[in-house]
């Protein structure tokens, strides 16, 4: 009777990872590579297929040479990233209380030294690698003349030297757009008709300029007119892009500036932080051009009229090795999903919740040290591979979105003597959650701002 038991619990267990609740974990394959390169920052490639333009996308490291101090890199990127989810909390509390197909390639930002994502975009006939971000509406590159830039491989962006470059005006409505894409108003001085700008980032970045407009080309397609900053005075976190790309809400934002090209439609499969990982973004509502292996699930987006410049969901559960979890704040609306967070935030009640059942699933591993924001650390130096528990995202509606094996654990330490479960808890309960970037990896994620839904499937990102 005994061994009868054993025999039916083996096969249990057996059930449960056929199901796709458990996942193998190479710890080889999460080790970040050291062969960026800068001098390849403007090299991504595009193509167009099917009436859409693909970018090639990469992790914006892919752009920096080898990363001496590993460790010491990695904390300041997750203190960069708390500082990052604290301004987008503040940022929230401040307001309440007052048919084109574009594909592109998205890469790791490795190269760039930073964990967010960048694609390679023409601007007044240049090349320029910008930093893809969900999160932000005003897209920006550092210019010539410049009071103060930080140092990026490729060539400053000269107004001067661009046939189709304009400054755009205060009395603009672009201008007048600023405040709510930015938070700052458009200043203009007394003799200076060009409309400035102020963007500042909660970790203490910043960019400050003015606002024009050029030829922007999308892959091959192009966008007439584009309104943009001309950074002057840039400072922060940004590694070595030329800048970033806003694909948040208003009417500053790319998406929106580009609505009547591609309906206001766009998508991204992120790469694997690997330099040599490469997924794609897609700008167009062509669904066809996708290389999803399981159907596109969708979800509401919340409208919420105070925050209409984020992508808010209403996460309704989640599941962590195939066990669903319970938890009061399930089902009220209020979760983000955001290209330029790293790590996941959760309400401390449901943070709680998945880690004492991670615990339960993933024990007897040896634990190691907390580091920086990530409290939930093993030691598994003596493994070669792991089986995980892997989480699972549910939605109002259909919505599901199953987080890649990859995105479930932070290797520190590159000998896997210190890996962290790669989710972490906000500091009070009232906050709002935010999705990041490390558990969109490998799923393709759809943005449909005219239909107001976002929709997952699963992809193993690649250009090729």
């Amino acid at each position: 009777m005994a061994v009868l038991l054993i025999l039916v619990a083996l096969c249990c267990i057996g059930e449960v990872t056929s199901l796709g609740e458990k996942g193998v974990l190479s710890l080889r394959s999460l080790q970040w590579a050291q062969t960026g390169d800068g001098r390849r920052c403007s090299s991504q490639k595009s193509r167009t297929e099917n009436g859409a333009t693909t970018l090639e996308m990469k992790h914006r490291d892919y752009c920096s040479g080898p990363i001496r101090d590993w460790e010491g890199k990695l904390q300041k990127r997750l203190i960069a990233d708390g500082v990052r989810v604290r301004s987008i909390q503040s940022r929230i509390k401040n307001v309440v209380s007052t048919q084109i197909e574009t594909q592109i390639p998205i890469s790791s930002g490795v190269r760039v030294q930073t964990l967010n994502y960048i694609v390679t975009v023409a601007l007044g006939g240049r090349n320029l690698t910008v930093i893809v971000d969900t999160g932000s509406d005003l897209t920006w590159v550092q210019c010539q003349p410049c009071k103060l830039c930080y140092s990026q491989p490729e060539p400053l962006f000269n107004p001067l030297i661009s046939p189709s470059y304009q400054s755009v005006q205060c009395d603009s409505q672009a201008c007048h757009t600023l405040q709510y894409a930015t938070g700052n108003s458009g200043l203009c001085g007394n003799n200076a008709p060009t409309c400035n700008y102020v963007v500042n980032y909660g970790d203490g970045s910043y960019s400050h300029g003015e606002l024009g407009s050029d030829r922007l080309v999308l892959g091959t397609t192009p966008v007439e007119n584009f309104v943009f900053g001309c950074g002057r005075n840039n400072k922060g976190l940004f590694g070595a892009a030329s800048g970033l790309m806003g694909l948040g809400r208003s009417d500053l934002s790319l998406i929106s500036q580009t609505s009547n090209v591609f309906g206001g439609v766009f998508s991204y499969c992120l790469p694997d932080s690997d330099s040599t990982d490469s997924g794609s973004l897609i700008l167009g509502n062509d669904t066809s051009v996708y290389k999803n292996t399981t159907p596109i699930s969708y979800t509401r987006l919340v409208p919420n009229p105070q925050l209409s410049s984020f992508y808010i969901l209403n996460l309704t559960g989640i599941s962590v090795g195939g066990v669903a979890l319970s938890s009061s704040s399930f089902g009220k609306g209020g979760i983000l999903i955001d290209s330029g967070t790293v790590i996941t935030r959760l309400p401390p009640s449901i943070y709680t919740t998945i880690k004492a059942v991670f615990l339960k699933q993933f024990s007897g591993y040896p634990p190691a040290p907390s580091f920086s924001i990530l409290d939930t650390c093993f030691n598994l130096s003596a493994y070669a591979e792991v089986n995980i528990p892997t989480l699972k995202l549910w939605f109002e509606g259909d919505g599901e979105m199953s987080v890649d094996v990859s995105g479930m654990f932070y290797i520190v330490k590159r000998d896997a003597s210190q890996v962290c479960l790669a989710l972490a808890s906000l500091a009070y309960e009232d906050e709002i959650g935010i999705i990041g970037n490390y558990q969109q990896r490998n799923t393709r994620v759809i943005y449909d701002t005219q239909q107001m839904k976002v929709g997952f499937a699963r992809e193993m990102c690649s250009f090729s």
